[in-house]
């Protein structure tokens, strides 16, 4: 028989802005975490570079709204820049009060830096941990008060939905047992998809669950042919693909070809600053032109200063058999980050009713075609936030009771669930060859004549009921979020930001210019 629990509000995940909606609503009724492994295992805490926010003597939120939209190529929500702008120092400064040891310079202000695409210094780090230092925070900020609790390695695989909302999830805890968690008010703060592909900067948990579970329980997902490559990610064979910050070559880090000149401004004025989609195929393009890799040099600056400056990253180099302060680092692009995402307003809200969606999962339009560097924290901040707030608006306190109504019928398919005809190995080296930095019509087509039908065929088998373990759950979301990566960027017929085909190289304002949806119940 199925375990019960319930809660007030539900947030599925543990990064920052389930955490950032958690602290809003702990005064307000019980809220109950799931998180899929434990709780620092997610992107908030690989967050090297830091969060931007216009705080410095120079900046202004409307400046930080004209390098997010730039750096968008023309597909930003204005609406949702407004409010991340406007809102984020707020909620930086709250950051601040509450304990977040940013670095700071030495009048005691905190010390700024800039990062791709931003006109100045606007950056707030915690040396090169700066995700770490903001989870730290508000897990502090949270506390362990009666009115929250956390449940780990719980792994959420199906939303509940009754006379048209959500009211919960189904999960498998780490007992592998089926538990329903019923709610007022659930949120989705899973995170993003990266292990969609073979190459990427993202945690093993990346797997594109929350996108997944929102889109088969019918809500509408949008911009998911816009995936972001960073371009700066270490590339030795046989190490792990650490991603090498940002936040290097705002201090003056080179990038280099195999002879050692820079050439990144040869096919972009901005050079190494330039926005991510523009240095990650100035990167693949510099490779196949010299047939040779690559690198990323602090060699020019004082050793000194890099070590003290980036910890972290000297470290990841170290176990790589690299000094970051000497060495030529071999860099190539990884997926890094989901532009797209389930379509959300600016409070959080899916096109479902009970259902809620906040930081990389959720797509509010506000980072366009391609994210500003260091957006990323301060969305789920901000939108976290925001979330928290409209689900206490929204829910009925106490609306559950513990025992809950019966789940709807299931069969236990087992062994017997459709089997997968393609490895996650395989899985993920054809969505980066095809789907990768660089697309065309073909590869496209490759990629979704082998997914769709496996991809189809799941997605009736579960809507009807089927019930699955853990890993043919993490199969499910690979093959679901990779799937609809692929159908919207073959039905995008341009190149915008992080979308680049080689078969329609030109940005086409008059036919493209506008958001791409699917799904949605009734659509």
């Amino acid at each position: 028989m199925t375990a019960r629990l319930s809660a007030d509000f539900l947030i599925i995940g543990s990064g920052i802005a389930g955490l950032r909606a958690a602290i809003e609503l702990a005064g307000d009724g019980r809220v109950l975490i799931l998180t899929k492994s434990d709780p620092g295992a997610g992107s908030t805490g690989y967050a090297q570079g830091g969060i931007a926010a216009a705080i410095g003597p120079d900046d202004s939120p409307d400046l930080h709204a004209h390098d997010t939209i730039a750096a968008g190529d023309g597909l930003c929500d204005e609406r949702a820049v407004g409010v991340l702008v406007s809102e984020g120092p707020a909620y930086v400064r709250e950051l601040v009060e509450w304990g977040a040891a940013f670095d700071r310079g030495p009048t005691g202000m905190p010390d700024l830096a800039r990062e791709g695409a931003h006109a100045v210094r606007r950056v707030l780090h915690a040396r090169d941990a700066t995700g770490r230092e903001i989870a730290r925070t508000l897990f502090d900020r949270l506390g362990s008060g009666p009115s929250v609790s956390v449940i780990e390695h719980a792994v959420a695989v199906q939303a509940i939905v009754e006379r048209g909302m959500v009211a919960g999830v189904r999960f498998i805890d780490a007992e592998g047992k089926l538990t329903e968690a019923r709610a007022a008010a659930t949120l989705l703060a899973t995170g993003g998809a990266g292990q969609v592909f073979s190459e990427t900067t993202n945690p093993a948990v990346a797997t594109g669950d929350g996108v997944a579970l929102a889109y088969l329980a019918g809500a509408r997902v949008a911009d998911l042919e816009f995936v972001q490559f960073h371009p700066t990610v270490l590339s030795v064979s046989g190490a792990p693909r650490y991603l090498l910050s940002e936040a290097l070559r705002g201090e003056g880090a080179r990038l280099v070809n195999v002879h050692g000149e820079s050439f990144v401004h040869q096919y972009d004025p901005a050079g190494d600053m330039a926005a991510r989609d523009r240095v990650a195929r100035a990167i693949v393009l510099e490779a196949e032109r010299t047939g040779a890799p690559v690198y990323l040099t602090l060699a020019h600056m004082p050793p000194a200063f890099v070590r003290q400056r980036f910890p972290a990253v000297a470290d990841l180099c170290r176990r790589a058999g690299l000094d970051l302060a000497v060495d030529r680092l071999p860099v190539g692009p990884a997926a890094h980050y989901l532009m797209g995402g389930v379509a959300t307003d600016l409070d959080g809200r899916t096109s479902i009713p009970g259902l809620f969606a906040a930081g990389e999962v959720a797509c509010t339009g506000v980072h366009g075609a391609n994210r500003l560097a260091s957006n990323s924290l301060l969305e789920g901040l901000v939108f976290g936030g925001r979330a928290g707030r409209a689900m206490r608006s929204a829910a009925d306190v106490g609306r559950w009771p513990t025992a809950g109504t019966a789940p709807n019928e299931t069969t236990d398919v087992g062994d017997d669930l459709l089997p997968y005809p393609v490895a996650e190995t395989e899985l993920g080296a054809l969505m980066w060859r095809r789907a990768g930095v660089f697309r065309d019509r073909e590869g496209l087509e490759e990629a979704r004549a082998l997914l769709d039908p496996v991809r189809r065929a799941f997605e009736t088998r579960l809507l009807a009921g089927a019930r699955i373990d853990v890993p043919a759950w993490r199969q499910v979301s690979l093959l679901t979020v990779g799937g609809l990566i692929v159908e919207a960027a073959l039905a995008r017929e341009e190149s915008r930001g992080a979308h680049s085909r080689t078969d329609f190289p030109d940005r086409d304002d008059i036919h493209w210019k506008r958001r791409l949806f699917i799904g949605g119940v009734g659509s």
